[in-house]
């Protein structure tokens, strides 16, 4: 029994560093793969989407907008309180002649809530594609997420470099955890059950 045990123990051990080397493995991945700088392609989609989060994002979409680059921009998870003239102007976006062009979603409240909210969003446009502005860190597990609710939909990819995002990653504890918890999430979307949009 004693000796049944200790098979068992060892075996458990054993299980225990695969996992913990795969998961160190799929971790460095993860950091490894994340873009680190914004692209500067002219491609021109039906929509741009901003996934809140962040304020650099904002400015981001409105100089897409600028450049002529989609009909439309919608920016997702806004805090029902806040109104598009103050939402620009916290995100220090000066520019005011397109906002009849800038649409507001108030439901989401976390990156499945945005590809819910943005999906509703362009089926009642009639849109067919979007180029996605989000975070690099939060940009594979956005994509993921808006693609289980738009299988059919073209992506154009956007990331933002945050600027307390460090290239170095293993040498900056903050940027570290931040990727650490990211890449949870990631995992997460892959196993938990998948929502109606």
């Amino acid at each position: 029994m004693i000796m049944q045990l200790a098979r068992l123990l060892r075996m458990l051990v054993r299980i225990g560093i695969v996992v913990a080397v795969m998961l160190l493995a799929g971790f460095v991945w993860f950091a490894e793969t994340i873009p680190w700088s914004s692209p500067t392609d002219d491609t021109e989609t039906d929509a741009i989407v901003v996934l809140t989060g962040g304020m650099d994002r904002i400015p981001a979409g409105a100089a897409l907008l600028a450049r002529g680059l989609a009909k439309k921009l919608f920016v997702s998870g806004v805090h029902p309180e806040v109104d598009l003239p103050s939402m620009l102007r916290d995100a220090g976006v000066t520019d005011t002649s397109r906002n009849h062009r800038i649409a507001l979603g108030h439901s989401a409240v976390d990156t499945r809530g945005n590809a819910i909210e943005t999906a509703r969003w362009m089926r009642e446009e009639g849109f067919g594609s979007l180029r996605l502005v989000t975070a690099n860190y939060h940009l594979w597990r956005a994509e993921r997420e808006l693609r289980r609710t738009m299988p059919d939909m073209r992506f154009v990819l956007h990331p933002v470099v945050p600027s307390q995002m460090k290239r170095d990653w293993w040498a900056w504890r903050g940027t570290m955890q931040l990727l650490a918890l990211e890449f949870v999430k990631y995992l997460w979307s892959f196993v938990r059950p998948r929502s109606p949009s």
